[in-house]
């Protein structure tokens, strides 16, 4: 880990107004430690004023606290903005983070470069949710019932329920601590993996849509017009699709492209392979087995999945 808990302690307790922001199109990891951190804040500093801000919740707005707030600009004069679980100032919700005082990143993807004052950067970590859950704990913060819901969330969340390479006996060591506070797992997982029939038809929809390279590379391409037919947010069938390619025999690196007003969202896994630098090279980021980007074109797009079979074919020269 780079950086040190004790600075952003430090911070904490200088700044009596304190906003935190995390990626656009959140997922669990990204409201987990959003919500878990506002909550630790306020429990631990009731003096202080602590927002959270950014795009809605969505799926994971049954974390209690979750909604973010609206404040006006001025809100961040003489603030302290934090940035977690986001490796690129592209990728934050709400560009006003630049107009604090102090800024500070929490994070625990890969590192591209540096964009705040203060910077922990833990990609040891498995979530950051975990990364909060560790200071909370180191730090002696005022942990609470609903921060440690929050929290646990973002980890299953990031962890893959524990499977994903980057699960560790921390990971473990950190959600018994998070249990103790009283979460049901069982309501969480509740919220998180049960599914009506109209979703398991659409998985099954785009079951029947996945295609492979020469070397092997699992792929599902929709375009802008068959976004429209489904009904449903680009973000829901670029992030919420990618994983029906995972656990097929064969299938190494798998990506899902979603055509939308933003561009061709990207989402690249391996269960094998480091995709994190394919990813870095189209603008993107993450983590090495798991990366996104946003792409200009469909051609942009092809030359990405044509690097990844480059990749699964053992061509070293991809990122050239």
């Amino acid at each position: 880990m780079t950086g040190d808990f004790r600075d952003a302690i430090k911070l904490f307790r200088e700044y009596d107004r304190i906003i935190i922001h995390r990626h656009t199109n959140p997922d669990g990891d990204a409201i987990g430690s959003q919500t878990g951190l506002r909550l630790l804040l306020r429990a631990t500093y009731p003096g202080k004023e602590i927002y959270a801000v950014g795009d809605p919740a969505g799926r994971y707005a049954f974390i209690p606290c979750s909604a973010p707030d609206e404040i006006p600009d001025e809100m961040y004069d003489g603030a302290l903005a934090v940035v977690l679980d986001t490796s690129a100032t592209q990728l934050i919700s709400d560009g006003r983070w630049e107009r604090a005082k102090a800024t500070l990143r929490i994070d625990h993807h890969l590192f591209i470069s540096q964009f705040c004052g203060t910077e922990i950067i833990g990609t040891e970590y498995e979530s950051c949710a975990g990364l909060i859950t560790e200071m909370a704990r180191q730090c002696d913060m005022q942990m609470t019932p609903e921060a440690a819901y929050a929290l646990y969330t973002g980890i299953v969340t990031d962890s893959g329920r524990f499977r994903y390479d980057s699960t560790s006996a921390r990971t473990f060591e950190l959600a018994s601590y998070l249990m103790t506070f009283g979460v049901s797992i069982s309501e969480i997982y509740g919220n998180l993996y049960a599914e009506n029939l109209e979703r398991l038809k659409l998985r099954a929809k785009y079951t029947g849509k996945i295609k492979l390279t020469e070397h092997g590379v699992g792929y599902i391409y929709t375009t802008r017009r068959q976004l429209e037919a489904t009904g449903v947010a680009a973000h829901s069938i670029s992030r919420g699709m990618v994983g029906i390619m995972s656990d097929i025999q064969g299938i190494d690196i798998w990506v899902n492209f979603t055509e939308c007003d933003d561009g061709v969202l990207c989402e690249i896994r391996s269960s094998k392979y480091n995709i994190n630098p394919v990813a870095v090279k189209y603008g993107g980021g993450g983590h090495a087995k798991a990366s996104g980007a946003t792409l200009g074109s469909r051609r942009d797009a092809m030359r990405l999945l044509g690097d990844l079979d480059k990749m699964a074919a053992g061509d070293a020269d991809i990122l050239q």
